[in-house]
């Protein structure tokens, strides 16, 4: 974008400041086919999104599921601190059938304790008519009454208009009935939803600037992205007035997705002139996304702009050797600028300050040559399958043995061997029968200790239940904190799929002890040695953290 079309430094500071991110991964992105987030999952997306800067988290839909109910109970009694995100409770507008103080889906939203709800109500007529299946009058009574009343408990309220452009575009004075009762009953922003994610860029902006004008409240916008605009129209709609803007991290969400968050980000910050993170928040742009992709068990997408692995990469030749002299030739932005990397396809040409920035999270001050050391043996790593970014765990580990501050007679324990067996073979049960139980694993381990060898046994439901039980009998007590420690959760992924039975895998563990929670990744063709790679440094930072500070 030409100097021209930015905004003057006033009008860019006015903007920045109006301006809200509203992410909606936690709700709306875990419609996409495979999401499916664990509270633990959840919690640690929103610790994610915080810290890349976002106004908003919206955490799900309370009452609706147990997850969503007992997410937003820890998030209250104080599991999810966050520094610069307010988290906000999503459900409906009462019921037809029930008054607004006693309708048990507000309620849930009350009782979520957030500050802020998002109502959703129908706005348009047809699926009043048909899905609701109730006079229109009352779904217009629904909305209002619903937002009147949580305002009238103190809460801050947005109305997601679900529907808005297709009934705008069909029953054009019904949608602006149901935006403006939410508007004259206090909602503090009307949202115009794309929710079947067909409309359009030359629709959009004469609709919002309409609305706009008209309403005596902020205006939001939620796109998906069915037709491909869900980005493009989300930034036109800010140059329309608009001053709310709802995504999710990766696009993620039913169908086609929603308007990837972390674009209109980049896009607002680096190409618009806006300041809406702090720079050092938006250099975390790209391990945000991928730690994201990898607890919803996902990958980003290779091409996503920005944050893909291939935002930045060249073929050597003609672009390497422009590079090799000036590299904003042939590169729109500067990748560090969100935490990314140039890369020729022959040879990765990786920045430091992801290395950097990480060891600091640790409080460790490292060298550039340390951390040029380190990023090589990240490199050597992912090449075989590995991956840190949500893994901060093993990641701090590698990092202190690369750099020295974790020499190998400062482990506190060294592997030796294991041997692992699983009963099976039996077949399927017959139909209408029970299962036919091959009873437990079992694993015997061997582990050095202070220069002794250690020997344990364990049973358990699978080959790492079985291993965990015989590592903490090999060590018996040694550390009583691990007597707390348990895992939280295991993810395994087929790294080469074509390779069939005797492909790659990628383990992800995450451990608690009740009061943190870590991860940890392994790497192996064998998926029990994967597994066991993951829980031993699951130990090892369990172990040595309170050392550490």
């Amino acid at each position: 974008m030409s100097d021209a079309h930015l905004p003057t430094a006033g009008e860019a500071a006015e903007l920045s400041a109006a301006l809200a991110l509203y992410d909606t991964t936690l709700r709306d992105g875990t419609q996409r086919e495979g999401v499916n987030l664990s509270v633990e999952d959840k919690l640690k997306v929103a610790r994610r999104m915080d810290a890349l800067g976002v106004h908003f988290i919206e955490g799900g839909w309370p009452g609706a599921n147990p997850k969503d109910t007992e997410f937003f109970r820890r998030a209250a009694e104080g599991e999810l601190e966050l520094g610069h995100a307010t988290l906000t409770a999503f459900g409906m507008t009462r019921s037809s059938r029930s008054t607004v103080e006693d309708d048990p889906q507000i309620r849930a939203l009350v009782d979520a304790r957030t500050d802020v709800i998002c109502l959703v109500g129908k706005s348009w007529g047809y699926h009043v008519d048909e899905a609701l299946g109730v006079p229109r009058a009352t779904n217009l009574a629904m909305v209002a009454e619903s937002v009147a009343h949580l305002v009238s408990l103190g809460k801050r309220v947005f109305f997601d208009a679900e529907h808005f452009f297709d009934g705008y575009a069909r029953d054009r004075d019904y949608a602006v009935e149901v935006v403006t009762a939410a508007a004259e009953a206090g909602a503090e922003a009307v949202v115009l939803c794309d929710t079947n994610g067909g409309a359009m860029p030359w629709d959009v902006v004469d609709i919002v600037r309409r609305f706009v004008a008209d309403l005596p409240c902020d205006v939001g916008l939620h796109f998906h992205d069915d037709g491909g605009c869900a980005v493009a129209n989300s930034m036109l709609g800010i140059e329309a007035g608009a001053v709310h803007v709802q995504g999710t991290a990766n696009g993620l969400g039913e169908r086609c997705g929603n308007a990837n968050l972390f674009t209109v980000m980049a896009d607002l910050q680096l190409k618009r002139g806006l300041e809406l993170v702090r720079p050092d928040q938006l250099e975390r742009l790209t391990e945000v996304s991928h730690a994201v992709a990898e607890i919803c068990n996902q990958a980003t997408p290779a091409i996503a702009p920005y944050v893909g692995h291939t935002a930045f990469s060249h073929k050597a030749g003609l672009h390497a050797s422009a590079l090799a002299k000036a590299p904003d030739m042939y590169q729109h932005i500067s990748p560090e600028d969100v935490g990314n990397a140039q890369r020729l396809v022959v040879s990765e040409l990786a920045g430091r300050s992801n290395i950097v920035l990480k060891a600091k999270e640790f409080g460790l001050a490292i060298t550039d040559e340390q951390a040029v050391a380190v990023l090589a043996e990240v490199k050597r790593r992912e090449s075989v399958g590995w991956t840190y970014e949500a893994a901060d765990a093993s990641f701090e580990l590698l990092l202190r043995r690369t750099v020295g501050l974790l020499a190998p007679d400062d482990e506190p324990f060294q592997s030796q061997h294991y041997r692992v067996s699983v009963g099976g073979g039996r077949g399927r049960p017959a139909v209408g029968g029970d299962a036919d139980s091959d009873g437990p694993a079992e694993a015997i381990l061997s582990v050095m200790v202070d220069g002794q060898r250690r020997l344990g046994a364990g049973e358990g439901n699978g080959p790492v239940d079985a291993l965990d039980h015989a590592f903490r009998n090999a060590v018996n007590g040694t550390w009583p904190s691990l007597d707390a420690v348990h895992l939280s959760d295991y993810k395994v992924r087929v790294l080469e799929s074509s390779h069939g039975t005797d492909a790659v895998t990628r383990v992800l563990v995450s451990s608690t002890d009740g009061h943190g929670t870590w991860d940890t990744v392994g790497v192996h063709p064998n998926i029990v040695e994967a597994s066991w790679l993951a829980l031993s440094d699951a130990y090892t930072h369990a172990i040595l953290r309170p050392r550490w500070g």
